[in-house]
């Protein structure tokens, strides 16, 4: 039987995750998770904090504290948002536990024993004043490519170009302020122009017609200008120490060692379950997933990859379905500028409403470009389809039933034609639902989903059922049958998307046994006669006030 590995981007520990994380990475993927639970396949979802870096070291130095007491921080803030959110993995691990250190270390051992690495000597900045070389983000200057005079040792985020430290104009260390000077220093490095082909042959050809197009375009783009070795190690004092002699003071680098936690993190679930964790990566019977974001479509396209392929026991990932960035109120987020919506602030604000914003990043998912949030769509889309379509569905439903049988289902009498298509075409959009959900088009299955409940408003306004009640009690019955019947479909159909409005809709129905996703709409969930509950209430209102809050919050935190 086919298993699935599901992995989703570590989230990097010097800060908490906001709207952009989710809508980019964990919704999809549990969305993704629990759509293959309900269809009764072998799943793991795996993720677990980044704890290495030197986004960390600079945390900690600003704040004038530990690393370690940064990644205890924020790894509970992280681990809380995503668990009251709902976001259902099944192992979240930690780069800092021993597990993975001794993983990193071995994966770095066996390729280093087997010469696939080579050595090279190269000029670093280096702080004289802090005694120090200086690695991605403790050198700040000016983008040569487009001029920003903030770009950092790794990065520009104004023109999201990729640099190395020394190509900064004007660079400046972000620990003493000084202008740094060049010094050798010797690294290893993994040849990644030595699997060029490789990557051509196996994401450029045999995955040209199934991988998403914004995903197939950068690494396109990557392959164009020409693969470069890239170093795997550092000279830093917070990460994995490098496990050679030679390379005393040095640690691994961040990427090479955070990817590598997907597999530590699967170790530990399968130790915790008793299960073989080489079944999961050394076995072409799994199909690996990785859920990532726009920024990381080069180190799980090209760079781990070529770290799995160097290795030789691992298997490639069957897909990476990267979405892009989620801009909000027209602005890109900037968590250097605090224009972002934080989740653990958002769960206080508001703390039943997790399937809120879940549905509404969902639906404005940036699946193949960018997309925008703002509280005034998160509010219509709140009232005028939860509340006004999804919510007022059920609650007539539940309500008919209670006030015309006290609660009980009534049996059906005679299925006429338009009742017949009424059922299939909810057939239909549950068949329209998976299949959007396995081609990663999460957009497109939100929003059948939320059709089923517009097809069953329609039906109870076409039959009004409460206007026969007298005149043809059997078709009233037959009408509510199938009514509650779509009601209970709905309870299954939106798990992946809406898992706490799911569970309080099967609490309902009064809905213990679980179905398989193809068994939904058998009419096999609710039987003529079963008792339901009284309370129909899923959603409620967002009011004005509530919005212009958080308008008001975005305001002050903004830099």
């Amino acid at each position: 039987m086919k298993r699935y590995l599901i992995t989703a981007a570590l989230p990097y520990t010097n800060g908490p995750i906001h709207i952009g994380h989710l809508s980019g990475v964990y919704i999809p993927a549990d969305i993704y998770s629990r759509y293959l639970r309900l269809c009764g396949r072998e799943v793991v979802f795996i993720c677990g904090s980044d704890e290495h870096g030197v986004a960390i070291s600079i945390k900690a130095s600003k704040e004038k504290t530990t690393p370690k007491s940064i990644i205890d921080k924020y790894d509970k803030v992280i681990r809380k948002s995503f668990e009251t959110f709902g976001i259902s993995f099944d192992n979240y691990s930690r780069t800092s536990r021993q597990i993975h250190y001794d993983t990193a270390s071995e994966f770095f051992q066996k390729l280093n024993s087997s010469k696939k690495f080579i050595e090279m000597t190269s000029d670093q900045l280096y702080d004289n004043s802090s005694k120090k070389f200086l690695a991605d983000r403790f050198v700040s200057g000016t983008c040569p490519l487009c001029s920003n005079k903030e770009a950092y040792g790794d990065q520009c985020e104004k023109c999201g170009s990729s640099l190395n430290a020394t190509d900064l104009v004007n660079p400046k260390s972000t620990l003493s302020g000084d202008k740094p000077i060049l010094k050798k220093t010797k690294h290893w490095y993994l040849p990644l122009n030595k699997y060029e082909n490789f990557i051509k042959d196996w994401i450029l050809v045999k995955h040209k017609d199934d991988w998403k197009i914004n995903v197939y375009g950068q690494v396109k783009s990557w392959i164009e200008q020409g693969l470069k070795p890239r170093a795997v190690t550092r000279d830093l004092d917070w990460g994995i120490p490098v496990p050679t002699k030679e390379a005393e003071g040095k640690v691994l680098y961040v990427w090479f060692d955070a990817p590598i936690g997907y597999i530590s993190s699967t170790k530990e679930w399968a130790l915790q379950n008793k299960k073989k964790w080489e079944d999961y990566w050394k076995n072409d019977e799994t199909e690996l997933v990785h859920f990532i974001g726009k920024d990381n479509i080069v180190f799980h396209c090209i760079i781990f990859p070529s770290m799995l392929k160097a290795h030789g026991e691992y298997i490639l990932p069957k897909n990476v379905p990267a979405n892009e960035f989620l801009n909000l109120e027209g602005d890109k987020i900037s968590t250097s500028k605090n224009w972002a919506v934080w989740i653990h602030e958002y769960l206080k604000d508001f703390p039943d409403k997790q399937d809120v914003m879940r549905y509404v990043l969902t639906a404005n998912m940036p699946e193949t470009k960018d997309s925008d949030f703002s509280w005034k769509d998160f509010q219509a889309k709140n009232n005028n389809e939860l509340v006004a379509i999804y919510g007022n569905y059920v609650n007539r439903v539940v309500v008919l039933i209670n006030k015309y049988y006290e609660g009980k289902v009534p049996a059906p009498k005679f299925y006429t034609n338009k009742d017949k298509e009424i059922i299939n075409s909810v057939k239909l959009l549950r068949d329209k639902i998976g299949f959007a959900i396995e081609k990663f088009r999460f957009r497109e299955s939100n929003s059948e989903m939320i059709n089923i409940a517009r097809i069953g408003n329609k039906y109870l306004a076409d039959n009004e059922p409460w206007k026969l009640i007298n005149i043809d009690p059997g078709r009233t019955k037959t009408i509510l049958f199938i009514s509650i019947q779509i009601v209970s479909a709905l309870a299954f159909l939106s798990e992946p998307f809406l898992p706490f409005t799911s569970s309080k809709l099967k609490e309902i129905l009064k809905i213990k046994k679980q179905i398989i996703w193809n068994d939904i709409l058998n009419f096999n969930i609710i039987k003529p006669g079963q008792k339901i509950s009284k309370e129909s209430f899923l959603f409620e209102k967002v009011e004005d006030k509530a919005i212009s809050n958080q308008y008001q919050k975005l305001e002050r935190n903004k830099k």
